[in-house]
């Protein structure tokens, strides 16, 4: 009471917080030093005074740095409880704290903060005080740097070796006296640490860097990615070798037999300069050796660094959308009159079917034939034939049964031996198509992928004879028909593909005609060049087409007399329409997550399919990559909202909704 009366503040006294205290001075006091006295009272008896709204908390000092304090020592009597933040400049936030633990008080806390790289302290405030103080003492840079650089040897080699020696005999946590980065570009190497240390790696960064000036090395650069052959040529023209001297190509089966390469005279246009150089490639391993000095050895090793990389991959999808209708009608009369004592007269019509003529031959084969009678020991024979009456009565039988659509005739006689016959014939055809292919192929950045989804027909392309005129032959050519992709990918700068592409989609429409076998081929063909974002749709082209054909057969003079004219006449009309519609779709795949969330998208589209039609059981593809091919089926996680469907036999953990794993009979002793 005397306290908040004397400093005018409200204090709220903890209900663990019993007894009294005398404090006796020697002189007047003013309201800060009454306060101050005050406060230094509470922590030698084990309180604390705990800013709050509108007042102080009176309550005992442990656990006290939970509580809301005041930030900022600054200003504040020496006893009060604060919370200050010490931001550090060099040293690490971690180190710091392992010092300054100790010198905070038993009631108070301190903390790392590992991602601003400060410390919080909550204390007293004079103890505050002397931690900063402490603090700008240790939190100064006292590392020396220094750039090293390399005229024989190479910075990541050197550097390599470098980083080995100074984590040597370091344990988990200990600091490394010195950092040792590689410059590429200037072919150096960079240090940074406790300046004795630095020194001294230094002093063997230069020792190193001149015992490889001596002799010529050779090394052996086996290739992840790149391919052996094709970075030959570019080495040889960079050592100035022009790929004719020097290089060699060493058989695999020959390696212990064969005779070394030539030396390679530089002709002063390449990166060698002093000594010889020599580059081979060993046949079957995919691997460059170099043969040169340790400046050549650095360059040649750093190029093939940079182009030995894992290429970026491009899945180029095309949708090809085919829509067509096509409508045909035909009707017409043929007639045919004739006699002995009758001129011969006929009408027939192209587009007609069957045709009259034919069917009237078949009706008079049998005025062509001629009777034989065989006489043997046994039996006597008679036969009626004759090659032309056979051959009027096979074309009459495909006439009738080749006819598209109805038709109807009839025959009469005139009196005497004339005849008079007519075929009407009618026919309509319709036809609905929609057609959509989706052929998909997978191929590395700047390389050339090629897909055929279709068959391979011979075609002919000539024909001769022999020297003696008795044999004919005819020459043939194979020649695709179906879905053929063709593209070249490049991923640029800009997340984007150009792409050089051909697309074609070809079907066989029959031949050219009933008398002519050469094929007709539908062709859709489309080249071009575009540039598409990742994982865009553009249109590549379409063809819009409607075709509609109206044909008339009449007899001139007799066809255009009106009304009648209609029985001495064939019509015909047809009408196609076709929208065609391709598209294409990049997806670029830089890296192997990549790839496999691809995959586990186009098997699960696949393995939904097989879902949707048996649900009871397990997708045969499953199956088959479980049991044929040994490994686990693609996956992807499910999104939100998803429905899982779980194979028979397994199940889901209620928590995680993880599947469970689950055995797989083996098939055979030994298989797991």
């Amino acid at each position: 009471q005397d306290a908040a009366r004397v400093t005018g503040r409200t204090f709220i006294l903890d209900a663990r917080v019993q007894g009294k205290v005398s404090v006796v001075t020697d002189r007047p006091l003013s309201r800060s030093e009454y306060f101050e006295v005050f406060l230094s009272t509470l922590r030698a008896n084990g309180l604390v005074a705990v800013p709050t709204r509108g007042g102080y908390r009176i309550q005992p000092s442990d656990g006290a740095a939970t509580q809301p304090t005041r930030v900022g020592s600054r200003g504040s009597p020496a006893n009060q409880f604060v919370t200050e933040v010490v931001r550090l400049k060099s040293i690490i936030a971690a180190e710091a704290l392992e010092t300054l633990r100790p010198l905070v008080s038993k009631q108070g806390s301190i903390t790392a903060n590992r991602n601003a790289n400060s410390l919080v302290v909550v204390d007293y405030a004079d103890n505050i005080r002397r931690i900063r103080k402490l603090v700008r003492e240790i939190d100064r840079d006292s590392a020396a740097s220094t750039i090293i650089n390399l005229k024989n040897a190479g910075a990541r080699e050197i550097a390599t070796s470098l980083q080995a020696l100074a984590t040597q005999g370091g344990g988990e946590g200990v600091r490394v006296p010195v950092t040792v980065v590689p410059i590429d570009s200037s072919n150096s190497i960079a240090l940074r640490g406790d300046p004795g240390a630095v020194a001294k790696f230094a002093s063997m960064a230069r020792e190193l860097d001149s015992r490889a000036e001596l002799g010529t090395e050779i090394r052996v650069h086996r290739l992840d990615y790149a391919n052996a052959e094709a970075l030959l040529p570019v080495i040889e023209q960079l050592l100035g070798q022009g790929g004719t001297s020097g290089a060699a190509v060493v058989s695999d089966g020959e390696a212990g037999s064969a005779s070394p390469a030539p030396s390679a005279t530089t002709s002063g246009n390449g990166i060698s300069r002093r000594g010889p150089s020599i580059v081979t490639r060993l046949e079957g391993t995919n691997a460059l050796i170099v043969a040169a000095n340790p400046e050549v050895q650095r360059m040649v090793g750093e190029l093939i660094r940079q182009l030995d990389t894992r290429p970026e991959q491009v899945v180029v999808e095309a949708i090809i959308v085919e829509i067509s209708e096509s409508l045909a009608r035909e009707l017409g009369v043929q007639w045919l009159v004739g006699g002995e004592d009758v001129p011969f007269a006929v009408t027939n019509f192209s587009n007609a079917s069957p045709n009259i003529v034919d069917v009237a031959g078949g009706l008079l084969a049998g005025q062509f034939d001629t009777t034989t009678t065989t006489t043997t020991n046994t039996a006597t024979t008679t036969t009626t034939n004759s090659a032309v009456g056979d051959g009027l009565r096979q074309n009459a039988a495909d006439a009738v049964l080749g006819a598209r659509g109805g038709f109807a005739g009839f025959a009469t006689s005139l009196g005497g031996n004339a005849v008079l016959g007519a075929i009407i014939n009618a026919v309509q055809r319709d036809t609905d198509s929609n057609i959509l292919s989706t052929p998909s192929l997978t191929v590395n950045n700047n390389l050339k992928g090629s897909i055929l989804f279709g068959q391979e027909i011979p075609v002919s392309t000539g024909e001769a004879l022999s020297n003696n005129f008795d044999n004919a032959f005819r020459t043939i050519k194979r020649q695709n028909v179906g879905i053929e992709l063709e593209v070249t990918p490049q991923i640029n700068a800009g997340n984007e593909v150009r792409m050089e592409l051909r697309q074609q989609v070809s079907s066989i429409a029959g031949p050219v005609s009933d008398d002519f076998s050469e094929l007709i081929i539908n062709k859709r063909e489309i080249n071009t060049t575009v540039t598409v974002g990742d994982g865009e749709i553009i249109a590549l082209g379409g063809l819009l087409d409607d075709n509609e054909r109206r044909t008339i057969h009449k007899i001139p003079l007799l066809g255009d007399i009106p009304i009648i004219g209609e029985l001495f006449k064939s019509r015909g009309r047809s009408r196609v329409k076709t929208n065609l519609m391709v598209f294409i779709r990049p997806t670029i795949l830089r890296d192997p997550n990549d790839a496999r969330a691809f995959s586990g998208r186009r098997y699960g589209y696949v393995r939904g399919r097989q879902l949707l039609r048996n649900p009871d059981q397990e997708p045969s593809l499953d199956a088959l990559v479980r049991d044929y091919l040994g490994t686990v089926p693609p996956s992807i996680a499910p999104r939100p909202g998803d429905q899982i469907i779980y194979a028979p036999g397994t199940t889901a953990h209620p928590a995680t909704g993880r599947i469970s794993e689950t055995s797989v009979p083996p098939s055979a002793p030994g298989d797991r």
